[in-house]
C-alpha cells in the first residue's frame, strides 16, 4: 500500500514549475476587479 504522507515528504516540484510560478507572481496582470474598478471610477467622472 502507498503512503502518501511519506511520498509526500519525498515531493519536489519540477524546476520548470518553480520558475512558471515566479513569472506569474511577479508579473502585474489585470483582473476583472481591477477593471471594474477602473470603470466605475470612469462613470463617476462624468
Amino acid at each position: 500500500m502507498i503512503d502518501f504522507e511519506e511520498e509526500l515528504k519525498n515531493f519536489e516540484p519540477s524546476k520548470e514549475v518553480e520558475e512558471a510560478e515566479a513569472e506569474i507572481q511577479h508579473r502585474d496582470l489585470t483582473d476583472m476587479t481591477d477593471i471594474l474598478r477602473q470603470m466605475t471610477e470612469q462613470r463617476n467622472k462624468r
